[in-house]
């Protein structure tokens, strides 16, 4: 008979500890260790497989993944997985609460009518997946089945009966196998369902959805194993005061980590952005200061983004520092280039920064944007509706150059942009000679803001 082990398992990080702590010594969390218990086989019961060995196998003996994706009507999923869902990959969807995951997934399983989905539900009856359902999709699709369990073999059971081109799974929280007396969400019980879940998708060649809830720090609820083990992560990201909501791919092992999918919440559903250029800049009648449009590439996708920024006098004494959707310690970074090297002073100052549509950026093309903006407030004056930025700010004051300009400066030409600033070491051998755009090469930032405001 199988002995029963007690520990105690931090379920922030999974750390192991054979007493309670008040505090992770791995993870700084306080309070968050749980007494779960470990079943564990006897020492003399260890037994060797006696079925097929695998034995190592040369390279170019190796034949090629030859699997066709499921190919969604959905082209903002089809674009952040790669160009669609392989056979047999775990994909896992993290968002926070009532950001719209189940939403999502339901809308997938119902607007692809070709395939067979079985939808797994642990939070929400029959009932309410049905009337949900109905306010997504008036056309009834027959080959979708509904399941509200939480037992892993119970689920892996049901889809070998069902034989589904895809399942979802809402949410891996919620689940737990009999192999383990821990409660479910434990970080042993999310280990375990997961490794099941893995294992059945293998198998069977059957790429399996699961949905996760992240935590206040705003990374996956469980350990990071739980990352480790599945194929690809997604992130959707979003304010819940805005329309518009945020896919981005975080681990990706048959595509692309770079992309990223943008959907509009409606009454209906989630509606695919296809041009999100046009929702992310600001209709406006006439031109403001503090307002720069910055020509981001996320991806393989061009994004023109609107970058807004707010300087005044400090108030209280000390400056405050604010950047919603960009990096704080990077806008640190420029303000400090902007003062010691083109003698702004705005170390005494408050200095706000807005990304407009709720997004978050990371391209570095950003920083001349930003700097652009912020000058713009700071010295009242307005810069032109037609004219965007793409280029890096290093410490010396130099505008580096980016990658595929010419994408970018096809996006600007195509959105009726007349101008566009540019480092002037980039390779502009490959732009066309048909585009009509105006491009002004820059070495220092000093030439940028020269030509802008003067």
């Amino acid at each position: 008979m199988a002995k029963k082990k007690t520990t105690f398992v931090c379920q922030s990080c999974g750390n192991q500890s054979a007493k309670w702590l008040g505090k992770c010594p791995q993870c700084s969390e306080w309070n968050s260790f749980v007494e779960e218990i470990i079943n564990q086989e006897p020492s003399g019961s260890f037994s060797t497989s006696k079925g097929k060995v695998n034995k190592p196998k040369a390279l170019k003996d190796v034949q090629p993944l030859t699997q066709k994706r499921l190919i969604f009507e959905d082209e903002e999923l089809n674009r952040v997985l790669g160009g669609g869902a392989i056979p047999g990959s775990l994909i896992l969807l993290g968002g926070e609460p009532g950001i719209g995951k189940s939403t999502l997934m339901l809308q997938v399983a119902l607007n692809n009518s070709q395939y067979k989905v079985l939808y797994v539900s642990g939070e929400e009856s029959d009932e309410q997946i049905k009337t949900r359902a109905d306010r997504i999709l008036t056309k009834p699709n027959d080959n979708i089945y509904i399941l509200t369990e939480t037992d892993t073999q119970i689920i892996l059971k049901s889809a070998e009966n069902v034989s589904p081109d895809f399942i979802v799974i809402d949410s891996i929280q919620t689940l737990h196998s009999d192999k383990l007396e821990s409660a479910p969400g434990t970080v042993s019980q999310i280990r375990e369902c997961t490794f099941e879940i893995l294992a059945f998708a293998k198998s069977n060649g059957i790429p399996v959805f699961i949905v996760g809830h992240i935590n206040k720090e705003g990374s996956l609820a469980g350990p990071k194993v739980l990352e480790h083990m599945v194929d690809t992560v997604l992130q959707f990201e979003g304010d819940r005061n805005h329309f518009y909501r945020i896919v981005r791919s975080i681990k990706n092992r048959f595509g692309s980590t770079n992309e990223l999918g943008i959907y509009e919440m409606l009454e209906t559903g989630l509606r695919p952005v296809a041009d999100p250029s046009k929702i992310l800049i600001s209709a406006r009648d006439e031109d403001s200061s503090g307002i720069a449009i910055s020509a981001n590439l996320e991806g393989a996708r061009p994004l023109m983004i609107e970058t807004q920024a707010l300087v005044s006098r400090a108030a209280y004494g000390t400056p405050q520092r604010s950047a919603t959707g960009f990096d704080l310690r990077r806008m640190s970074m420029l303000l400090a280039v902007l003062e010691k090297k083109c003698g702004f002073k705005v170390g005494l100052e408050d200095v706000f920064l807005n990304i407009t549509g709720g997004i978050k950026v990371e391209d570095p093309a950003s920083d001349l944007a930003v700097l652009s903006s912020i000058v713009s407030s700071r010295e009242d004056l307005a810069i032109s509706s037609k004219v965007c930025f793409a280029g890096e700010v290093g410490l010396s004051g130099e505008v580096r150059p980016v990658q595929k300009i010419a994408v970018r400066i096809m996006e600007a030409e195509k959105l009726g942009f007349e101008k566009i600033y540019l480092s002037d070491y980039n390779d502009f051998s490959i732009i066309k000679a048909s585009i009509k755009l105006k491009i002004f090469k820059a070495k220092k930032i000093e030439e940028v803001f020269r030509d802008l405001f003067s």
